[in-house]
């Protein structure tokens, strides 16, 4: 892959090292002569498994369909099955940043319209899918670090200074775990849950409560901060610390919500230490979203690496980037022909000066021949050119003859985040600078605007609210802050055709969190699912 030398195409050649159900008892039956003990039977084997555990993050091989016998679900195709499209849909579509195009296919994206009509239920097959796709890649790493034990490294002949380097892997696999757990807490909040130590296909995994999990998955980051590489020393798109102080700091900014306790002097600690590590913002706000965007070395503290000739699928940023625009839509614009799905709700243009990014450089929209205001669920709204297949140079990225190609790497942290989360840790209470809170929110500020204009002299939350949609739109956190302030489920705060009306209805609060998958409560008597389903 680009700038890493951890190939995802060679993560492919592990495959069967895995399992064929997340959903039931796990079968350790492999479903071809690779067997566990073959494929880490070597030092590289151990490379190709952690290849596999990153890999899984970006690829579509692995799930859905009868054509992937990874995990036997037949709920959703393969190109739906990719793990940032199927958490992006929960996460956008839900909101006011984003609106699906009503005429998509009912059967091969079924469940799709369900999110921003806010009547999803435990049977929705994209709401099983992410759950499946996360317990698979929790299950990856499991057996990683299970097969990175003292006892199997000794009985396969690895010692020495090739024992010493599988060791360093484990701390980047239990970042990847504790990754997939905040999803589940975030998305799901009861899962069931298993680690490297629950013996495999004897026993139902148990249900965790999501405080429970919440106080597991924060002890795990913060233990393996001592031993990840120091912060921007490893692989471009592999964890370091400041991607665990990352973790921790938006899982701290979410206490309240996740445990109902608050922890807002954590969040300012943790994102204060991201801010101090090294890390500088881009002089470009929009190059972090384009094909050569793996250059934002600066901002970027963990990404999923999409490469557009050798991790070509229908999810990732290539699913964002196709599916935010259309047919209609010039090449100069996002360097692709989209496919006419997902658009904007007018509460996100609404947020900026004007849609063109003349003012504030952020307002990324192709408004040519478009109403925006939705009236017809099929046609209507902005477009999104946020993400693009261009070059800094204004070159086109990959290759455009077909629907696969981008190479947009996905930034799942970056600094702008933790400046917002410390301004906003900081004026719910936490212990902090509250003249340095303010300074880094008007250091965005000024770089969307490339001047002092958009300077504010003080903060609140509902400035910090609007301020995080500005700057973070389509990077997958609108439900969650949402949630977090009080407007995604209420009456209060409305978008267009939320709840399936045209100008927004309340629906209940039970909606702030998905529902536990029927077909995973059906198959483990262990979980109980969330009230209101």
């Amino acid at each position: 892959m680009k700038n890493n030398i951890i190939t995802y195409s060679i993560a492919l050649s592990v495959s069967a090292m895995l399992f064929t159900s997340c959903k039931k008892l796990l079968d350790l039956t492999p479903t071809n002569n690779v067997t566990v003990d073959v494929a880490y039977s070597t030092p590289e084997g151990y490379k190709e498994g952690l290849a596999k555990c990153y890999g899984a993050f970006a690829l579509t091989g692995n799930q859905g369909g009868a054509g992937n016998p990874d995990i036997s679900t037949q709920t959703i195709d393969e190109g739906n099955s990719d793990f940032l499209r199927m958490f992006w849909n929960v996460q956008e579509l839900s909101t006011d940043e984003a609106i699906d195009n009503a005429s998509w296919n009912s059967n091969t994206d079924a469940g799709l319209h369900d999110f921003h009509n806010m009547n999803w239920s435990a049977s929705n097959p994209m709401l099983e899918g992410l759950y499946v796709r996360s317990a698979y890649q929790i299950l990856l790493c499991n057996e990683f670090i299970r097969q990175s034990s003292d006892a199997n490294l000794s009985s396969r002949g690895i010692s020495g200074a090739d024992a010493a380097t599988v060791k360093t892997y484990i701390p980047e696999v239990r970042f990847l775990r504790a990754f997939q757990y905040w999803v589940l807490i975030d998305v799901f909040g009861n899962p069931s849950f298993a680690t490297e130590n629950d013996a495999v296909g004897s026993v139902l995994p148990p249900r965790i409560s999501r405080t429970d999990l919440f106080n597991y998955v924060t002890s795990e980051l913060r233990d393996i901060s001592n031993t990840l590489p120091a912060p921007r020393t490893n692989e471009y798109g592999r964890a370091d610390q400041g991607a665990a102080w990352a973790l921790l700091a938006r899982l701290y900014l979410n206490a309240e919500v996740y445990t109902g306790e608050k922890k807002y002097d954590s969040a300012v600690i943790y994102s204060k230490k991201v801010i101090d590590a090294g890390y500088g913002l881009e002089s470009n706000y929009n190059w972090l979203f384009l094909n050569d965007n793996y250059k934002c070395t600066n901002e970027f503290i963990f990404t999923i690496n999409y490469d557009g000739q050798q991790s070509q699928n229908f999810g990732g940023t290539n699913y964002i980037v196709y599916a935010g625009t259309n047919g209609s839509t010039p090449m100069s614009e996002v360097g692709i022909s989209g496919w006419g799905g997902n658009r904007v709700t007018k509460n996100l243009p609404n947020q900026f000066p004007d849609y063109t990014g003349t003012i504030d450089k952020r307002s990324q929209f192709y408004t040519t021949n478009s109403n925006i205001e939705i009236v017809d669920r099929t046609k209507d709204g902005f477009w999104s050119t946020k993400f693009k297949n261009i070059n800094r140079d204004g070159s086109l990225g990959y290759s455009t003859g077909g629907n696969l190609g981008v190479g947009v790497d996905m930034p799942l942290f970056r600094l702008g985040e933790q400046y917002l989360i410390y301004a906003e840790a900081v004026t719910r209470g936490g212990e902090g600078d509250a003249n340095l809170a303010l300074s880094y929110f008007n250091q965005l500020r000024q770089r969307a605007y490339g001047n002092t204009a958009g300077n504010v002299s003080a903060l609140n939350l509902d400035l910090i609210m609007n301020e995080r949609e500005r700057e973070l739109y389509w990077e997958g956190f609108r439900r969650t802050d949402l949630i977090r302030f009080g407007k995604f489920t209420s009456g209060d705060y409305l978008w267009p055709w939320k709840a399936n009306v045209p100008n927004g209805a309340g629906v209940d609060a039970h909606y702030n969190l998905y529902p536990i998958p029927a077909p995973e409560i059906n198959a483990n008597n262990n979980l109980i699912q969330n009230p209101g389903y």
